[in-house]
């Protein structure tokens, strides 16, 4: 099992990331019934996205001697209706570190290749951008 999610009341659950034991709070959006009081299920995917391309890339980095910390990304998350789903995703990194153009073109593919962008539906557009120091 990877967690346990537990439906708390008024649109909001609770999810238990069973090995660490790690809780995420959903709430549902403003725009769809909810508070938005904390992370929708849509925002996690999304940011899901750029957490996992930041992850594979720091994976990389280590093979590279490179260090990433202090590297940021934004995510923007589009919605369409009909039915209600996410259409865009936009990341945009702001890498803390200046590489020279082999490291990036490296790093920029190994984020490309991340479980999460290869797992979401191709239907979804997905705009990635990279700004190095």
């Amino acid at each position: 099992m990877t967690s346990k999610v537990t439906y708390l009341g008024e649109l909001r659950t609770s999810s238990i990331h069973i090995q660490s034991g790690t809780e995420i709070i959903s709430d549902a959006p403003t725009d769809n019934n909810g508070k938005g009081e904390a992370f929708s299920p849509t925002d996690t995917v999304a940011n899901g996205l750029a957490t996992c391309m930041m992850t594979m890339m720091g994976i990389k980095s280590r093979d590279l001697a490179v260090e990433l910390g202090g590297s940021t990304a934004e995510v923007t998350k589009v919605m369409g209706t009909e039915p209600r789903r996410i259409t865009e995703i936009h990341v945009k990194f702001d890498m803390a570190i200046a590489a020279d153009q082999r490291t990036r073109l490296i790093l920029e593919r190994t984020a490309m290749t991340c479980p999460v962008h290869y797992s979401l539906h191709p239907d979804i557009k997905k705009e990635v951008t990279f700004n190095w120091k």
